[in-house]
């Protein structure tokens, strides 16, 4: 995933959901309502989580309540089971939105502030604009949705890069060995937007 700015090394071991809303998922191949792990045990959000929704404006900003709520559900789940090292960060990638949207938001959830919301790319084979059709294969060179944990972070040909650690079988459980990874990049900006009408 290249994403706009990236200059946050405290994301270290913080969760990255990425999603698309209910309304999406009969379009796509994995069906995430009913495939999660992560979601299934867990049914209830804190009320200050929503708070946050309200106080940060996030509905104005295009995040969509269904979105939000099932990223909670997983946060709170993967809070609960110890495996979060730095449970302030949420960062949440809304791909039932284009590309041409700023639908990458980290959201401090201990202080209630937003630290980025900003464009991001998808794989390359998942779509134009829109994000739709999703693999956990090796090659694919598409996205995949649900949970991950942040692991260790190294410089590459795009700078400071950050590994994704898939926290759920069969949907993203092979983002390190696919090499998923989030980084900068230059040409993820409102000109490429203006120039062919997306940025995939």
């Amino acid at each position: 995933m290249q994403i706009k700015a990236f200059t946050k090394c405290s994301w270290l071991a913080v969760i990255i959901v990425i999603v698309i809303s209910q309304a999406s998922f009969t379009n796509s191949k994995v069906k995430i309502s009913s495939t999660s792990n992560i979601t299934k045990t867990l049914q209830k959000t804190d009320s200050s989580q929503w708070f946050l929704y309200d106080s940060l404006q996030l509905q104005m900003k295009g995040l969509s309540k269904e979105a939000y709520n099932y990223a909670l559900l997983g946060y709170n789940k993967l809070m609960q089971s110890g495996k979060l090292k730095n449970n302030e960060t949420l960062t949440i990638i809304d791909f039932s939105l284009p590309s041409t949207a700023k639908r990458l938001f980290v959201i401090d959830m201990k202080v209630g502030e937003i630290l980025f919301n900003t464009l991001v790319s998808h794989g390359r084979n998942s779509g134009k604009d829109m994000a739709n059709d999703f693999s956990n294969n090796n090659n694919s060179f598409k996205s995949s949705l649900g949970f991950y944990l942040t692991s260790e972070t190294y410089i590459g040909k795009h700078g400071l890069s950050m590994r994704l650690e898939g926290e759920e079988k069969g949907i993203n459980d092979n983002a390190i060995s696919r090499g998923i990874v989030m980084h900068s990049a230059e040409y993820v900006n409102e000109a490429l937007i203006r120039s062919q009408g997306y940025i995939g």
